[in-house]
């Protein structure tokens, strides 16, 4: 399938900002929008199709001989990244930080099988075109998840591994009822600024809004504004069926390098929790749980439980976060 974006649609939107909502209007590569550092392409051949992957590369030329490599999670990007980057950047790490395909600035294909082993392997183009062998690997979220199996395809690789609220800590399809790639599409296509808000509100701030989370709504909400949008709720809902059916929890006790788990306790995020019994709901998500949970099954692990914050502990509660992080890449 092919969205195209129209003559009429430019002109309605001007510079693009629409008005609705105060929102501002992103295309579909976010080149309308700045990151916080230098983004770089590189082309990726794969599934018939050349396709552009954006990464970040900081600290290149003045660095201390380490890398540290930053996955994010499905709902976000690299740019997310910036604080966590400034901090690393100051004890002497060179960091990465790719754009999954699909995400952010990179191609959003009109088909493409996603897996996690075609993106592991697409990161890891990334580090050979840059002559990177060995590098710490830190994932958010869904990037954790890759992380995860990036670790088990490239263990000659992977120094280190930092998991921060990975999801996939529990096998979802052993509760929730099946979703073909189009019912995740059809409620992809629905999301709206409000919505998007209001799911971030519940499920990662506990219900306490700051103004800094806004810019990360506006990311993903300035894309429904754009005719393209259809494409992009496409490939999130091709990457929606590759979280459901790919899990990696069966395989963390193959994780051959030392792992940090970084867990906010106060997260309940769980893949396709509104489609399950109501007093199934509350058994989902248990970060309180599922950390210790994970590190008991990856060898030569560590659990750094952070009391009261949800999903993003690198953006709720910023200390907290790097603190442990930099004493583990110490070791």
């Amino acid at each position: 399938m092919r969205f195209k974006l129209t003559f009429l649609f430019l002109l309605i939107n001007g510079v693009g900002f629409s008005q609705v909502n105060n929102e501002q209007w992103l295309d579909i590569m976010l080149t309308n929008y700045e990151y916080p550092f230098e983004v770089e392409y590189i082309e990726i051949d794969a599934q018939k199709q050349k396709l552009k992957m954006a990464y970040m590369d900081i600290n290149k030329a003045r660095n201390n001989g380490k890398t540290i490599m930053l996955l994010h999670g499905k709902n976000f990007n690299g740019a997310y990244w910036e604080t966590t980057i400034n901090a690393l950047t100051t004890v002497g790490y060179r960091i990465i930080v790719p754009d999954q395909i699909g995400f952010g600035k990179s191609s959003k294909p009109d088909s493409y099988q996603y897996s996690f082993q075609a993106l592991a392997k697409n990161t890891k183009a990334i580090l050979d075109s840059l002559g990177i062998s060995k590098t710490a690997v830190l994932g958010h979220s869904m990037g954790g998840m890759l992380a995860t199996r990036f670790a088990l395809m490239y263990p000659e690789v992977t120094e280190k591994l930092i998991l921060e609220n990975p999801i996939g800590l529990e096998d979802w399809k052993l509760v929730v009822p099946y979703q073909t790639i189009d019912q995740w599409y059809a409620a992809e296509l629905k999301k709206t600024a409000e919505s998007i808000k209001a799911y971030q509100l519940k499920y990662y701030y506990d219900g306490k809004w700051k103004s800094e989370y806004d810019q990360w709504v506006q990311l993903l909400s300035g894309w429904t504004l754009n005719s393209d949008y259809p494409l992009i709720a496409w490939n999130a809902a091709l990457t929606y069926d590759m979280i459901f059916n790919q899990p990696v929890l069966y395989e963390f006790k193959n994780i051959k390098c030392p792992t940090l788990l970084i867990i906010g306790t106060r997260d309940r995020t769980a893949l396709g929790k509104a489609l399950v019994p109501e007093k199934v709901r509350p058994t989902m998500g248990l970060y309180s749980e599922l950390g210790k949970k994970t590190h008991q099954k990856i060898p030569n692990s560590e659990l750094v439980e952070i009391e009261n914050v949800g999903h993003l502990p690198h953006i709720e509660s910023f200390e907290e976060f790097i603190d442990p992080l930099k004493t583990f890449l110490r070791k």
